[in-house]
C-alpha cells in the first residue's frame, strides 16, 4: 500500500528591503506580465468584476443573494489572485503557460493553506458588516428607518457626515490590517510549503520592515481600484491583473531564501 506523505516544509525566507524604485519596477513588470498573457488577467479579473456587479445590481434587492455573494466572495477571491501569481511565476521561471497548468495549480490550492486565508477574510467581512449596521444605528438612531438609498439628504446632515467620516476611518484601519496580513502571505503560500499563520507573520514583518514603501503600495492599490470602479467596474479588467502581477514581483523582492 502506498503511504501518503506530507510535502516537506520549505526553507524559511529572509525579509529583504524593498525600495521605491523597486516598487516602480514591480509595476512595470506587472504591466509586462499582463501584456504577455492578457487572456489570463482578463479571466481572473472577470471574477471580481462579476461579483462586484452582482453585489451592487443583482443582489441589492434580494437578501439571500446578497448574503451568498458577500460571504462567498472572500472565500473564493484568494484563489483568483493565486491564478495571477501563478502566471507571473511561470513567466518568471520561463515555464510553459497553459490553461490546464495554471488552473490545476489554482484547484490544488483548495487542499493547502490558502482556504484558511479565505476563512479569515470571511470573519473580517462579517465584522465589517456588523460594524456598518451598528454605526448606522449609533449615529442615525430612528433616522436609520429612512431608505438611505433614496434619501441622500440624510448624509448631508452633520450627523450623516460624522457617520461617513467614522466609517471611512474604521474601514481604512480594517483594510490596512487585511492588506498587512495578506499582501505577502498569499503569494508566499503559493510559492512555498508553509502554514498560513507563519505566512501571515512574514507578511506583517515585511510590511513593518518596509513601512514607507509598503504603505505607498497599499495607497496605490486603493486609489487605482477606486478609480477603476467608476466606469461600471470595467476598469478592474485592467487594474486588477496589473496589480496582481506586480504584487508577485514585490513579494519576490521582499522575501528571499538565503544561500
Amino acid at each position: 500500500m502506498t503511504q501518503l506523505t506530507e510535502p516537506a516544509a520549505s526553507p524559511r525566507p529572509e525579509i529583504g528591503t524593498v525600495t521605491f524604485w523597486e516598487l516602480l519596477r514591480a509595476l512595470r513588470e506587472g504591466w509586462r506580465d499582463f501584456t504577455r498573457a492578457p487572456a489570463y488577467g482578463l479571466f481572473f479579473s472577470a471574477f471580481y468584476v462579476l461579483c462586484g456587479a452582482g453585489l451592487v445590481y443583482w443582489g441589492a434587492g434580494t437578501f439571500t443573494w446578497t448574503l451568498v455573494l458577500a460571504l462567498g466572495f472572500p472565500i473564493v477571491a484568494p484563489f483568483a489572485a493565486v491564478g495571477l501569481y501563478e502566471v507571473s511565476r511561470r513567466l518568471e521561471a520561463e515555464e510553459p503557460l497553459t490553461w490546464s497548468s495554471v488552473l490545476s495549480v489554482v484547484w490544488a490550492e483548495r487542499g493547502r493553506q490558502l482556504p484558511w486565508i479565505g476563512a479569515l477574510l470571511v470573519l473580517i467581512f462579517l465584522f465589517w458588516s456588523f460594524f456598518a449596521h451598528m454605526s448606522l444605528a449609533l449615529f442615525l438612531g430612528n433616522m436609520q428607518l429612512i431608505n438611505i438609498t433614496t434619501s441622500w439628504e440624510v448624509f448631508q446632515s452633520p450627523t450623516g457626515i460624522a457617520l461617513i467620516a467614522f466609517q471611512i476611518f474604521v474601514g481604512g484601519v480594517v483594510a490596512l490590517m487585511t492588506y498587512t496580513i495578506t499582501v505577502v502571505s498569499m503569494p508566499l503560500l503559493l510559492d512555498r510549503e508553509i502554514d498560513f499563520m507563519t505566512a501571515m507573520g512574514f507578511s506583517i514583518r515585511t510590511v513593518l520592515h518596509n513601512r514607507a514603501v509598503m504603505l505607498l503600495w497599499a495607497a496605490i492599490i486603493a486609489i487605482v481600484v477606486l478609480v477603476a470602479l467608476v466606469p461600471m467596474f470595467l476598469g478592474l479588467f485592467l487594474a486588477l491583473p496589473v496589480l496582481g502581477h506586480a504584487t508577485w514581483h514585490i513579494y519576490r523582492r521582499a522575501l528571499y531564501t538565503p544561500t
